[in-house]
Parts: C-alpha cells; sequence; structure tokens
C-alpha cells in the first residue's frame, strides 16, 4: 500500500509542476550535471515522461519547447553517429516538437513548414521581439540538426536555406543569443562546402568569431566547432590546436552550459589526439 501511495503522490506532483517550473527545472538539472554517464543513462526515462506530459498537456507550448530541446540534445551527444536511423528518429521528433511548440505560441507559425524557401525570410519579420527568441531558436536548431542527420536525402539538404533564415532572425534580434550558440549554428552552416566547392569560408568564420565574443569563454562547444568544421576544412593546424587547447584551459562549470562544456572538452581531447593523423 505505501509503494501505491507513494507512486501516487509523485504522480499529483508531475501533474502540478508539469506546467510550471518541471520544464525549465528539469532540462536545468540536466544542463548543469557534469556527470554525463549519469545523464545518459538517466535521459531516456526523462524523454519518455516529457512525451507523456506533452501528450497530457498538448497545448503547453513550454513543454513542447522542453520535449525538442532534450529530444535535439539527447541524439546529439549521446546516441552514436553510427546509429543514423535512431539519430534521425529523435532529431525528427525534435523538430516536431519545435514546430508544434511555435504553433501553440502564435498560429501564423503553423504554416511555417510548408513556406518557399524566397519567401520564408519575410514571413519571419514578423517575429522581432525577444519573446519570441526559444521559438526561433529551439525551431532553427531543431531544424539544422535534422537535415544534419538526414543529409543523404536531397530533399531534407534542399531545407537548409529555411533553417538558416530561422536562425538568421533570431540573432537579428539578439546577437548573441545563447551565449553564441545561434552564431555557431550559422557558422556550421557555412562550413559545410569547402572553398573549391563553392563554401564561403569567410562568412562562416566571421560568425564562429561573433560567436566567441558572444560567448566570452564560457560556452566551449563553440571552439570544438570552429576546429572540427571550419579549422580541418581549410587545414590550418595552428587554428585548430590553439582552440581546442583554449576550451581545454576554461572552466567547464558554467551556469546550463556544464554538461555541454563537459563534452566539449572530451571532444577537445580526442580531436587534438587526432590531429597529427588528419594534417
Amino acid at each position: 500500500m505505501s509503494r501505491l501511495y507513494s507512486v501516487l503522490v509523485v504522480s499529483l506532483v508531475l501533474v502540478g509542476c508539469a506546467t510550471r517550473q518541471l520544464p525549465a527545472n528539469l532540462s536545468s538539472s540536466i544542463l548543469n550535471s557534469d556527470d554525463l554517464s549519469t545523464v545518459e543513462d538517466g535521459l531516456p526515462s526523462y524523454l519518455l515522461m516529457v512525451d507523456a506530459l506533452v501528450k497530457t498537456y498538448p497545448n503547453n507550448e513550454q513543454l513542447q519547447l522542453t520535449a525538442a530541446a532534450l529530444n535535439g540534445a539527447y541524439a546529439g551527444v549521446f546516441i552514436d553517429p553510427v546509429e543514423i536511423e535512431r539519430r534521425r528518429k529523435m532529431s525528427t521528433k525534435a523538430l516536431d516538437y519545435a514546430f508544434s511548440a511555435f504553433c501553440i505560441y502564435d498560429r501564423n507559425a503553423c504554416g511555417l513548414r510548408e513556406i518557399k524557401p524566397d519567401q520564408i525570410a519575410n514571413t519571419l519579420a514578423q517575429w522581432d521581439k525577444p519573446v519570441d527568441l526559444p521559438f526561433l531558436y529551439t525551431l532553427g536548431t531543431a531544424w539544422a540538426s535534422f537535415i544534419q542527420n538526414n543529409s543523404s536525402d536531397w530533399l531534407a539538404v534542399a531545407q537548409l536555406g529555411q533553417a538558416q533564415a530561422v536562425l538568421e532572425r533570431t540573432v537579428a534580434i539578439e546577437p548573441g543569443y545563447e551565449r553564441g550558440t545561434a552564431l555557431l549554428y550559422l557558422g556550421v552552416m557555412n562550413s559545410i562546402l569547402p572553398p573549391s566547392l563553392g563554401g564561403k569560408p569567410d562568412v562562416a568564420q566571421n560568425y564562429y568569431e561573433q560567436a566567441l565574443d558572444a560567448a566570452d569563454g564560457q560556452n566551449l562547444i563553440i571552439q570544438v566547432y570552429y576546429a572540427s568544421q571550419f579549422a580541418r576544412l581549410i587545414f590550418d593546424r595552428d587554428l585548430h590546436d590553439r582552440l581546442l587547447q583554449d576550451a581545454l584551459s576554461r572552466d567547464p562549470y558554467v551556469e546550463g552550459l556544464t554538461l555541454q562544456n563537459i563534452y566539449a572538452q572530451q571532444q577537445a581531447e580526442r580531436l587534438l589526439a587526432s590531429a597529427s593523423d588528419y594534417f
């Protein structure tokens, strides 16, 4: 009987918190953890719980934002790149949640998925306030991750311009949003092709440098992506090693970024170890 009572109490607590502090506190607890293994083991349970809460409260945009962020983070950090089908499923779910959250927040956003590439920038112009930023940012990052995980599907790759437009709208409102992460995504998007194939390294590097300035040494994943996606692309060993060594020299314990920074430093060590084989 006591076990059943405990389950009922927990259920009532979850229901009472679902539309208030639970989404924010759940994300915060995960993002501020310094134990990647524990988060990796425990996060699937949280994902299932958030999925259930979204079904219970389908019109709560904050729950949908949390679901988008957690599914995207799990796919990007904890699913091995060789498990491409799992990554595709998780990134697709994250993108669906992001679109749904934006649609609940503003009915004008409900048709964004169908907007033509040459029209999306004008459509996005209606969202120009700081309160719009979480929805723009979550959609832009989820869309970019979806494209990355479906890079063999030309229909997905063709959506790159739309995802970029959403992130450009984000940084137009607040350039350093999420301590440079929106700028980082734009840098990565412009690093996809080498210069010989029409890539724009100057544009990409400008975004990376802006991201570093916005982060002020706190968001270490920027150095890692700058090194892996740009310095390696243009075969600049000095830039590559300098960025990674800088990431390793920083304190990873930053509110809201600790988990990501611990992961970034692990990746920095791996990239430095393989540098001689690459360059």
